[in-house]
Order: C-alpha cells, then structure tokens, then sequence
C-alpha cells in the first residue's frame, strides 16, 4: 500500500509547505486539487501549486485530486503536464475524472455542458490525444468533440508515459472499463461518490478489474478520512489492502471543519497517524 494527502485547504503558500512536510513525514505521494469556482474557500490553480511543489521535494509523487479534463483543453494539458513531469524528473500522476457539476466553471458558464454523456466523449477524447501527445510523434485526431492536425510534442515525459489514474464509477461498465483501460482505477460508488466502498465492494472491484486488465497491473486506489485513532486507523488500511486496494489518498473535503494548522499537523503525523 502507498499514500498520498491532498491539500484540500490552505494558502499557496502553505500548500507548497505540505507538500515538503509530506516528503519530509514518509508519504508516497502529495496531491493538489482541480476548482475553479466551488465556494467561498481559497482555491489555487492545481498546474501551478504542483510546479512549485517538483522543485520543493525531490521523491514524492505529485498529482492532483482530480483534475477535471471534460473542461480543460487536451494540448494544453499536455503541455502542462510535460512540464511538471520534468520540472520533478518524472514523478506526476494524473488522475483525471468528469469532474463535479458544482463547480461554478461547468455550471454557471456558458459554452460548459453538465450533461454527463457530453462530459465523458470529451474525456475519451482527452484520454486519446494526451496519449497521443506523449508519443513524441506528430499526430492528427478526429473524435467526438476535438479534432487536431498534424500536432506535435516535445519533449517526451521523463519516464516515457505519464501514469493516468481515472475515475470509474462502481459499477458502471462503460465508466469502469474506461479506467481500468488506464494506469489506476479510483474507484467511487456509482449512486454517491463521496460514500466510499466498503473492503467488500473493494474486493469486488479488484477481481473486475484484474478480468478486463490483460494481465496488467492496475493501481486501485481509494481516498477518504481515516480515523483519528491510530490503531482504528491502521485496521481500515490493512482491510482495503487485504481487498486490493494499492494506493490511499488521504483526503478530507469537509470545507466547514478542515483547516490549515489541522491539515499540516495530519501531514506531520505521517500516513498510519503515529
């Protein structure tokens, strides 16, 4: 099992501390988080805290959670991910979902959809010229909501490829099979994503995607709260490994409790809270 925390509040600033003081306490991996417009909390672009983050740290994964490609531009995501891939000498991990309808940037825009079919054909498309872009080769592409010509990227990621964890919704096959087409499946209940699944349905999950996988290995990976006691704590995360799940995400979204000095002090305190 590998960990990684969000910083799911705090300045700029304080951020980029977390993500040092996550190296510093043993986490696997320090995520940003993808909002443009989602409530009165301070929000920062994920692109930048990341940047700022590679050339702070020197081990940790670097990511977001989850970066909303339905309303990002494809080449430009390339692009932005090429350049923190190599600012942090190939430690990024993109995971990438249709992102939340709440946010101000798809539902209080015009030119933006909510509509979820639209949201996922312009999240295959993504997926495919992300993948196409990191080739390093000139390309063309013709989906269902872009078309490119004759583009090209350099240079490659550090580390050939960029990993790529997608949201797959349980259990919906279509949103199941695309992410476990992918590097890492974030698995979330189809009915209620902020529910999470039980070691049970984790199991479940784990047999599904080892199936359809053709014998490659899938990051599983689930995010939530854990509890405050260590031993309670340590009893959760043994019971989604026994399930297969391969990475935690520490992640707390409750925007009215969460603080700052709160959040840092869990980062210090290390992934199994010692």
């Amino acid at each position: 099992m590998k960990f990684g925390v969000t910083a799911s509040c705090g300045s700029a600033a304080q951020n980029i501390e977390m993500a040092v003081a996550a190296e510093e306490a043993g986490w696997d991996a320090f995520m940003a988080w993808d909002g443009i417009s989602v409530g009165p909390m301070d929000t920062f672009d994920p692109w930048t805290v990341l940047g700022a983050a590679a050339v702070r740290t020197s081990r940790i994964t670097l990511g977001a959670m989850v970066f909303s490609l339905p309303r990002r531009k494809p080449w430009e995501v390339a692009r932005q991910a090429l350049t923190v891939d190599h600012l942090s000498g190939g430690r990024l991990v993109l995971p990438v979902g249709l992102g939340a309808v709440d946010d101000g940037a798809y539902s209080r825009v015009s030119g933006e959809t909510t509509d979820v079919r639209q949201r996922a054909a312009l999240l295959d498309d993504s997926l495919a010229i992300l993948d196409l872009a990191w080739t390093g080769e000139k390309f063309s592409y013709a989906g269902t909501h872009h078309q490119v010509t004759d583009l090209e990227f350099q240079p490659r990621p550090v580390r050939g490829t960029i990993p790529v964890w997608v949201i797959g919704a349980w259990y919906a096959p279509r949103s199941m099979r695309r992410a476990t087409g992918r590097d890492g499946v974030i698995a979330v209940r189809r009915e209620d994503g902020f529910d999470p699944l039980k070691p049970d349905e984790w199991r479940s999950v784990r047999s599904w995607v080892d199936e359809h996988s053709d014998g490659r290995h899938v990051e599983l990976v689930a995010e939530g709260v854990l509890p405050t006691d260590p031993a309670e704590a340590a009893d959760r995360i043994a019971a989604l490994e026994d399930a297969g799940v391969t990475w935690w995400i520490d992640s707390n979204w409750n925007f009215d409790t969460v603080t700052p000095d709160g959040l840092l002090d869990r980062i210090r305190r290390g992934p199994l809270l010692a």
